[in-house]
């Protein structure tokens, strides 16, 4: 069994939930735990558990986003845009993002960019400035996308935890000069709140909000 678990997203600006990145967990035994490959289950299927966590939190009524997770190989499926199409139609006027979690080439991002926008679907690069997602490599891709998300656990994880300040200084700028929305995730304390603010990052998720829980 496949279910969504939700950490909710808040604006500092008026402390309030403005929205829900929805993370797919698998049960296990009496445990819920990360599915070992995110392709186990369809886009389709995907779609419908989003359907149903929009209509338990009531996203639309309360004016808050829902964010969904894709990676490449999912986005490269044939059927996955007219899949999420259809999933906004269906929960319409509630509001979607699409995370990519990996870099896409340009023709897929300018695809993908071009057919969400049309119907108010916002789209997310995720990650920035880890992994491969790096300047170098999203640079190109950064016009059509409307939000970044930087997370400063993958640092952390990697012992580069040093290198956060200058990395979120970057971030910012560059969301700055793009006219993006920035979202700083792996807020575990007052620290991170604080650093948050020096760089006028407004929209947080992580620890010190909540852990992912199932609806």
């Amino acid at each position: 069994m496949y279910r969504f678990f939700v950490q909710p997203q808040i604006n500092q600006d008026d402390n309030k939930v403005f929205g829900y990145e929805v993370l797919l967990r698998k049960q296990q035994n009496e445990s819920w735990v990360l599915p070992q490959h995110f392709t186990d289950i369809s886009v389709e299927e995907q779609a419908t558990l989003l359907e149903q966590t929009e209509a338990a939190l009531n996203t639309a009524a309360n004016q808050q986003v829902l964010a969904f997770n894709l990676n490449n190989q999912q986005l490269r499926d044939p059927f996955t845009l007219g899949t999420v199409i259809a999933l906004k139609k269906r929960i319409n006027p509630a509001a979607l993002s699409i995370e990519l979690t990996e870099a896409p080439t340009l023709p897929e991002v300018q695809l993908f960019s071009m057919m969400l926008h049309q119907h108010n679907i916002k789209l997310v690069l995720d990650d920035v400035g880890t992994g491969s997602n790096t300047y170098d490599n999203i640079q190109h891709l950064l016009p059509f996308v409307d939000e970044i998300k930087f997370a400063m656990q993958n640092l952390r994880m990697e012992n580069r935890a040093e290198e956060i300040p200058t990395s979120l200084a970057f971030w910012a700028k560059i969301a700055k000069h793009y006219r993006l929305q920035m979202v700083l995730e792996g807020v575990e304390d007052a620290n991170d709140q604080a650093l948050a603010k020096k760089f006028g990052i407004s929209l947080h998720q992580g620890y010190l909000y909540g852990k992912p829980s199932l609806v």
